[in-house]
């Protein structure tokens, strides 16, 4: 693989701690009563499973699979399964009530969940991954499903995984169910536009705020920090809207053209090139933590969690920040972030158009009628820009960020759904 570039330097919180900090003060703000409180700031339920999967050698080997539903007082839980060897508890804990907080901020009627398994899949065979998957989807036969539990693709998940899983599920029920997953390829069900529709709405949430902030996309700069589903789409799709990308990064480091870089062009590289932009020819290399400091207009971090901290957040000077990525700043690092004037759309609004046409897909997939790509992304972008609205309007009205005036839109709609249905 080459260079590595190195890890940023983290604030090592506990991802599912910082939410509860945010959490804690959207709730005082609200005037949250304890009842309600208590009810969302646990999960409903989590489930930890042993999977035993033979491996090609013919051993066996057994591995640790979790599922933690957060909340299901909207409707059924939603939310991706993360393939990778740091997953524990405690993350797909804070990914949950993330889902849960995101699928209210952008009104539709999902609750929040997560999965994982704590295992390498780029050190595993297909044969090996698809045992996995399919003694996984078997452990949560009783959890998934179209009206309780819907997955989804996450980090080190794809199209793939999912079909899989869809394909075992329907076994063990004896007839095709394309609604018990989402994210699965278009010829089992898969909606139009899924693929960028994270990035596209990353994009959208971008132009809203720069249209607030009066800057004028096309004499706009960018730096988007991962180059991955999320960070490539973003990057090609407000390139076409006149803002120029001068600097984008994956593992393998980060490259820099103040004369701009030509996403599409970067993305082909990419795939080409085993997917990393390792030796990307139209832009110089510099540091990996450099890129989150240079001075932009906007910044796109769309890779890893806490990595704008306490550590660098004085060294920020991008106007506004988008985040693609889950938990991309610590929650030391908000009130530094708030205080230079910096005007961050959050994770749980800006990285929601993923969940938003995973739920026109189940729409579909219960209709049993596939909608254009035109109408996906038209209906996607309508649903961004009114979270956007309603956020911004409330951070205004009681003077606060963005990011706890979303988790304030968010667990208002929860806390009164619970209070209509009569709470348990």
């Amino acid at each position: 693989m080459g260079y590595i570039e190195p890890a940023p330097i983290r604030d090592h919180e506990n991802p599912f701690e910082s939410m509860m900090s945010r959490f804690d003060i959207a709730s005082q703000t609200l005037g949250l009563d304890e009842e309600i409180y208590n009810v969302l700031k646990t999960p409903a339920k989590q489930v930890i499973v042993s999977l035993p999967v033979t491996m090609d050698d013919g051993s066996i080997r057994v591995f640790q699979g979790y599922r933690v539903i957060h909340s299901n007082i909207l409707g059924p839980s939603k939310g991706g399964i993360r393939f990778d060897p740091a997953v524990n508890l405690d993350e797909v804990k804070a990914l949950a009530a993330w889902m849960t907080w995101k699928c209210a901020v952008v009104d539709i009627p999902y609750g929040g969940a997560k999965g994982g398994i704590t295992c390498n899949p780029r050190e595993m065979s297909a044969g090996e991954v698809e045992r996995l998957v399919r003694s996984y989807t078997d452990a949560m036969i009783e959890i998934f499903g179209p009206d309780r539990d819907i997955p989804a693709p996450d980090m080190g998940t794809g199209p793939r995984e999912m079909a899989w899983l869809m394909d075992e599920f329907s076994r063990a029920h004896g007839t095709t169910i394309n609604a018990v997953v989402t994210g699965k390829p278009i010829v089992l069900g898969g909606s139009l536009g899924r693929a960028e529709a994270t990035g596209r709405g990353v994009m959208v949430s971008a132009m809203v705020a720069m249209e607030k902030l009066k800057i004028n996309p096309y004499n706009a700069t960018c730096a988007i920090q991962g180059f991955g589903n999320v960070g490539s789409y973003t990057a090609t799709l407000m390139k076409e809207r006149g803002v120029k990308i001068v600097a984008i990064s994956d593992i393998s480091g980060a490259y820099y053209n103040e004369k701009g870089i030509d996403a599409r062009a970067a993305q082909i590289y990419r795939d080409a090139n085993n997917g990393l932009l390792e030796g990307f020819p139209d832009a110089e290399r510099i540091d990996g933590n450099e890129l989150l400091t240079l001075d932009v207009d906007v910044l796109v971090p769309a890779a890893k969690e806490d990595v704008i901290n306490k550590h660098n957040a004085h060294d920020i000077k991008a106007k506004l920040i988008v985040e693609g990525a889950n938990g991309p700043t610590s929650f030391k690092a908000d009130k530094i972030i708030s205080d230079k004037g910096i005007l961050v759309v959050p994770d749980i609004l800006a990285n929601a158009g993923g969940v938003t046409v995973s739920y026109f897909e189940w729409v579909q997939n219960r209709l049993g009628y596939k909608w254009t790509r035109d109408r996906v992304n038209r209906r996607s972008d309508r649903i961004i820009k009114a979270a956007f609205e309603r956020v911004y309007k409330t951070a205004q009205k009681y003077d606060v960020t963005m990011r706890i005036a979303a988790y304030m839109v968010a667990i208002d709609k929860v806390a009164k759904t619970y209070k209509y249905r009569g709470g348990f």
